[in-house]
């Protein structure tokens, strides 16, 4: 065997154990990547949901800013500008608004759909902040999912004695 036939032979183990290592690489990559991709882009009912929890917190969120700019809460989903449409090819999103609270819906157009309600309410500051003044008011929110799925509006959120919760057959979600 010649000098260059001993380092052809070398290398080309060299270059099969790479290969491998590479395509653990690939494996341990697809591995982590793989159940993501089937959560967000399987075609499930959660992205579709996943639409109107955001939209929904996004609504509560712009209704406390709205509140701390103009001291008013808006009945309008495009006057609080965040370009949400009030209907998308799966929800239909609404507000009722008063002096002392928001609710948000988001109202599902299929039946195997649960809707959502977010509330922001009124509330002394003193609630959250000891030291606040007594007349001083803030903001504080929910967003409650329905039980069961369906196309009815969901029941208001509450705030009494202190406490806010979820109306009657909806659950906090997350915020």
């Amino acid at each position: 065997m010649t000098k260059y036939q001993e380092s052809s032979i070398s290398n080309s183990g060299y270059n099969g154990c790479g290969c491998l290592l590479l395509l653990m690489g690939l494996v341990v990559i697809g591995a982590i990547a793989l159940p993501s991709f089937l959560v967000s882009g399987g075609g499930g009912c959660m992205p579709k949901t996943g639409e109107a929890r955001q939209y929904v917190g996004s609504m509560n969120r712009a209704q406390e800013a709205l509140f701390i700019e103009k001291s008013a809460f808006s009945s309008s989903v495009d006057a609080l500008g965040l370009g949400i449409k009030t209907e998308t090819t799966t929800f239909k999103y609404s507000i009722r608004a008063t002096k002392k609270a928001a609710f948000n819906y988001a109202v599902a157009k299929e039946k195997s759909l649960k809707s959502y309600v977010g509330g922001v309410f009124l509330v002394p500051a003193k609630n959250f902040e000891p030291n606040a003044a007594k007349e001083k008011i803030t903001t504080t929110s929910i967003l409650c999912e329905a039980d069961f799925p369906g196309t009815i509006k969901p029941g208001e959120p509450t705030y009494e004695n202190g406490k806010i919760a979820c109306g009657k057959g909806t659950t906090q979600g997350p915020h």
